[in-house]
């Protein structure tokens, strides 16, 4: 595991987002439920997966046919606004997403506010003004040929595709993407780790760095509210 020369940026506001990026099939998503899973109430989880935009006005084979792994496919401004929003205190509401039909649902997932955020997609960290709002920026790296056979296991069994769509919307816009936007975007990661949730020594040590903040942030909320309390004494 490597880490960049250029420290992660420091808020004052007891909140750490933590970005995890990497291919498709890079191990990122394990990585990041991984994450979810030990720190339950104390992360709120984002996947910029579920901020693809919608395309109702489209028929389902003009959907299937769309490039979904260039940065135009997906409605960051409004990950950007929700990421903000939970770092004010706020709940918001995430789209889910049917990779199914390739399109939204009219259904939203509740995501309430935690010390930690956890934002996770292929390119958030190809758009400047979103990987300007991750404290701590995480690139799973894996070996082209191991992510190519868990994307098609997991499309042809969990995405309901053919084995032939699969391999041809690698070939025409997955492969040529990655090399033009996610594999450049390396280059702003703090972390870089080698197969994600796989590699039990570097999640161990994500865990620790995040168990840390969530300390931090339960004394830095307590002295924050302590001090409103005295400056708005009940009358």
């Amino acid at each position: 595991m490597e880490k960049n020369k250029t420290a992660p940026e420091k808020r004052r506001d007891g909140y750490l987002t933590v970005g995890i990026a990497g291919g498709s099939g890079s191990g990122k998503t394990t990585l990041t439920n991984g994450l979810a899973a030990r720190f339950h109430e104390k992360a709120a989880l984002l996947r910029h997966d579920d901020y693809y935009k919608a395309h109702d006005d489209l028929t389902p084979e003009e959907r299937a046919a769309l490039n979904y792994d260039c940065p135009e496919a997906f409605d960051t401004d409004l990950l950007i606004e929700h990421i903000k929003t939970l770092r004010s205190g706020k709940p918001v509401e995430s789209p889910i997403y049917d990779f199914t039909v390739h399109n939204r649902t009219d259904k939203t997932r509740t995501v309430n506010p935690a010390p930690v955020i956890l934002v996770e997609g292929i390119l958030i960290f190809a758009d400047r003004e979103l990987a300007d709002l991750l404290d701590l920026k995480i690139f799973v790296e894996t070996d082209p040929d191991v992510r190519l056979v868990r994307r098609i296991m997991r499309d042809v069994k969990r995405r309901e595709r053919t084995l032939e769509s699969v391999v041809e919307q690698y070939l025409s816009t997955v492969k040529p993407m990655y090399e033009t936007y996610v594999e450049p975007s390396k280059k702003l990661a703090d972390i870089i780790v080698p197969e994600g949730a796989r590699n039990p020594a570097a999640f161990e040590m994500l865990a620790d760095r995040i168990d840390k903040h969530i300390w931090r942030s339960g004394r830095f909320f307590e002295t924050h509210a302590h001090g409103a309390s005295k400056n708005n004494p009940i009358k």
